[in-house]
This record gives C-alpha cells, structure tokens and sequence, in this order.
C-alpha cells in the first residue's frame, strides 16, 4: 500500500493513524503505518516530553508525526486562560450546574483538578508543545484547525518536517496550499471531531483537484481496506483513520463504560454537536450533547470559551461514568467498532480488505478489456 508519500516519509502502508494515546501511535508505526499522537491534552510540556522519549523508544526507529490544535489567527489576542474565563456567562454556568444535577452528577473530590482542560487548543498553549516537539525527529505535524500561522510552517519546514492540515471544502484546502501546507487532510463529514458539511466521496475528489499536485488523505468514515482502496481511487495518497483505534486494546480511555458504549454503537449513534468545544465536532450522541443542541437552551459558546466551561463538567461525567451524558468524539465508522483487538489485528484487517478490493477491481477491469 505504497504512494509517493508513504515512501516520502519511509512507512510501508500510506495508513496514518491519529490517536490521542502514545502506545496507539506506536502500534501503528510499529504496525507499518504512520502514527500521529494528538497533542491536545497536553498542558505541561514536560508531560509532551515524557511521552515522546516513550515514542522514541517504542517505534523501532520508525517514523511518526505530532498532531497539534493551533488557529492560523488568534480568537482571543493577548489575554489568559483566566481573563477568558471571566468571559463565560453566569447564565451558562447555570445550565452546566442545573443539567449535572438533574443527573445526580457527584463533585469531584476537594481540592482535585479537573482531568480534562481545553487549554491545548490556546495558541501559547500549542507552541509550548511545538518547543518540545521539535527536539524530537518528528516527520510530519498536523494541524486540526487548518493552517497554523506562518512562522509555523516555516519553522516546520527548518527543521525538514511537512506540515499538514485538515479541510472540510476545496475552499479551505486552497488556502492551506497557499498558506505553504505540504499534506491536505481531506476529512468527510462522517468523520470524528471537528468536521464540515460534505461527504467523504464527494470531498477527496474536490480537494484532490484543487490542490494538485499536493498530495491529498482521505479521512471520514474510514475503517476497512476497502474504503482506503476507494481514497486511493479517488487520488488521495492515503488514509487518516482516527475513531477506529479508540476500541483497541493499546487504547487507554480510562472508562470501562464508556469502551462498552462505543462497541454497542451503530453508525446512526453520533451527532454534529458544538457540545464539546464550540465548534461542530461529531461525537457520541448522548443526553449531553441534547441538551446543548435543544434550542429551548442557551446554546454552546464560542471556542474555546466552551471548552472551558464544560471542562469540569467532562471530568466529572468520565470520572463517575454517568451513562446518560458519557460519550466521546468518534466518526460514524463506530458502527464497525464491535469488537477489541490489538492495533496490529486491525492493521492485518485493513491490509488484508485492501488486496482484496484491489484483486476485485483488477478481475472487473480484466473482464472489461476482454469485453
């Protein structure tokens, strides 16, 4: 499953695996792939580190890339975590408060922090983790926002490392290649977390076309080898597979429940909801996200103005495993996640569906010249 890129970047399979978890990252590198690690949730640098020294030791001299959430303009300019906080209304504190308690939602404990903050998607907050990263032998940084800023880019670039960014439209991969991307994440609307409007099918080939001859990834609603082998099919150089490593054995979700949830889900189960951050992400669809999407609410906040709000919220919902509000971002392809397996049995799966989409079209295109 080679491409040029794949071989640009010396991995066997054009398979890259986004996963916010370093052991998943490293499977999949491990596995022939490319793993991308989700630097999101990390905060303090140190911890960045920690888990990049683990990746150098666990990735067999193979390559893997950074994944960071970094806005190509500052939403907030010149101000604290804190300064934005005062900005959330008491009206919406009110509506976190009231929808916890309608679902006997316990506090944490006094004097614990809450486990999951959105400070990773402040820009100071990225570029500490891009102080750390490039001390590393990164290959490729991905940008979940689009573009990153200029300096970015070519700061990237100095130190040889490609820089690619996710787009909804033609639109917005355009500006990226103008912007000096050099990978155009073409992500679908089945796709987990932030995603646009248009279909997987109907993106690759748009984003294909308008940023030719930059090589383009198809992602949304991917989970077999067959739907890689339709991405090639439409141009992409490859596959960015995110959701589907959420139910593998590598995967540390720190929820039992919550792992049950997304193995008993279908592919109707996930909604496009400004729940999480305040932009549309598609997630597990959950009392949660209803009552945030009711229009008799007060309605989401801005990013990243949501993210802090419900921070606390989240933490206590994962932490107590409330079953009616606990849910995850993840694509559509929940519906193929049924099982446990080990990041390598889905590797040998996607690999195996892909030869066999590949002999299929092969046998059709055989009988057709003998037509």
């Amino acid at each position: 499953m080679e491409t040029e890129l794949s071989r640009k970047l010396g991995v066997e399979h054009a398979i890259f695996g986004f996963t916010p978890f370093p052991a998943v990252a490293a499977a999949i590198t491990r596995a022939g792939g490319f793993g991308v690690l989700g630097a999101v949730r990390y905060t303090a640098p140190d911890d960045l580190a920690r888990d990049l020294d683990w990746m150098q030791a666990h990735t067999d001299g193979k390559p893997y890339g950074l994944d960071v959430v970094m806005p190509a303009k500052k939403a907030v300019d010149g101000i604290g975590e804190a300064d934005i906080e005062a900005m959330i209304p008491a009206a919406h504190r009110a509506f976190v408060r009231d929808t916890l308690a309608k679902h006997h939602v316990p506090e944490l404990a006094e004097g614990e922090a809450s486990g999951w903050r959105i400070t990773g998607w402040m820009e100071q907050v990225a570029r500490n983790q891009l102080d750390v990263a490039f001390d590393y032998p990164v290959k490729l940084l991905a940008n979940a926002l689009g573009s990153p800023p200029a300096d970015v880019i070519a700061r990237a670039h100095d130190h040889d490392v490609l820089v690619a960014a996710l787009a909804g439209s033609a639109k917005h991969a355009r500006r990226h290649a103008e912007a000096g991307i050099d990978v155009v994440v073409a992500q679908g609307y089945e796709a987990g977390g932030h995603t646009g409007d248009i279909a997987t099918m109907v993106l690759v080939p748009e984003i294909v076309e308008a940023v030719a001859p930059l090589p383009v990834l198809a992602a949304g609603g991917i989970g077999s080898g067959e739907q890689i082998a339709a991405g090639l099919a439409l141009g992409a150089q490859g596959a960015w597979l995110g959701s589907l490593w959420l139910t593998t054995t590598e995967a540390d979700l720190h929820s039992r429940a919550l792992t049950d949830k997304l193995l008993a889900a279908g592919s109707g189960d996930t909604v496009r909801s400004r729940a999480l951050t305040g932009k549309p992400a598609r997630q597990l669809r959950t009392e949660w996200t209803d009552a945030w999407d009711d229009p008799e609410g007060p309605g989401a906040l801005p990013m990243p103005l949501q993210g802090l709000l419900v921070a606390e919220a989240v933490s206590r919902i994962q932490k107590y495993e409330v079953l009616p509000l606990l849910g995850t971002p993840v694509g559509q392809i929940v519906g193929r996640m049924n099982s446990e397996r080990s990041v390598q049995a889905v590797f040998d799966e996607l690999t195996g569906g892909f030869e066999k989409a590949i002999d299929r079209i092969n046998r059709i295109a055989g009988r057709i010249r003998e037509a």
